[in-house]
């Protein structure tokens, strides 16, 4: 199995839809996916990823199931060091080098400031929304693999977010979501791979093809948005906060 997990194009946020930009890179986008041959389409609600959805799906005269779990992954913590709350993701690395433990998967969720939170709660489900979509084509949840219980090659995508991808992928790879939110970046538009193995009759992993590929920007010569990213240096004028 194959599963394509999609970025909403440039976002404009106040109006949660796409931008001038993202329009043309969810047009190009659709280009990409017009010949593929994709079993199912599972889309966030938020408004920048059904747009983003609509471009594709409309091409091919599909539809995709609009899942709740699957919008921006908005869980939030106190800062124990303001007070104020905060989205779980984008810490400084002085901050991270404080709680080494948010790296650890058996660790992360007893951190003080998360295991008070509401993060373990809309990290489960999630989890469980990805599952149970898993289980209906085929591969259920066992500890830390799936049992391929009707193993195929079909290609699952899902039109999503940054965030909530990567707490998707944290869940199939059995990762603590912090390196992920911390040091990966998709760029708007980008299309993640991930394949199963099943290296052993009926056990399946998942295993990372591409992370955040936009060659379908390139090859039109539109260049990728920066968003998702922060300053290369701190003397330039690029995204800080």
């Amino acid at each position: 199995m194959r599963l394509l997990f999609i970025r909403h194009g440039d976002p404009d946020y106040e109006k949660d839809s796409v931008t001038e930009k993202g329009a043309r890179e969810v047009e190009l986008l659709a280009d990409r996916l017009a010949h593929e041959e994709i079993a199912a389409f599972y889309l966030s609600p938020l408004g920048r990823a059904q747009v983003t959805a609509q471009a594709t799906l409309s091409r091919l005269g599909r539809a995709g199931i609009t899942c709740d779990w699957l919008r921006e992954f908005d869980g939030t913590v106190t800062d124990p060091q303001t007070g104020e709350k905060r989205i779980f993701w984008d810490f400084l690395p002085s901050f991270l080098e404080e709680y080494p433990a948010l790296y650890s998967l058996d660790g992360w969720q007893s951190v003080p400031f998360v295991r008070g939170s509401d993060v373990p709660r809309k990290y489960a489900e999630v989890c469980r929304g990805l599952d149970g979509v898993l289980a209906a084509h085929g591969y259920e949840r066992q500890g830390r693999h799936y049992a391929a219980v009707h193993p195929n090659r079909g290609t699952l995508v899902f039109f999503c977010h940054f965030g909530v991808t990567c707490v998707m992928l944290s869940h199939l790879f059995s990762l603590s979501p912090v390196p992920l939110l911390q040091h990966f970046a998709a760029a708007p538009s980008s299309v993640t791979a991930v394949y199963s193995e099943e290296r052993r009759e009926g056990v399946a992993q998942f295993r990372c093809a591409s992370f955040g590929d936009v060659s379908h920007l390139y090859a039109a010569k539109e260049p990728p948005s920066f968003s998702a990213r922060f300053c290369e240096t701190f003397d330039s004028d690029e995204r800080h906060d």
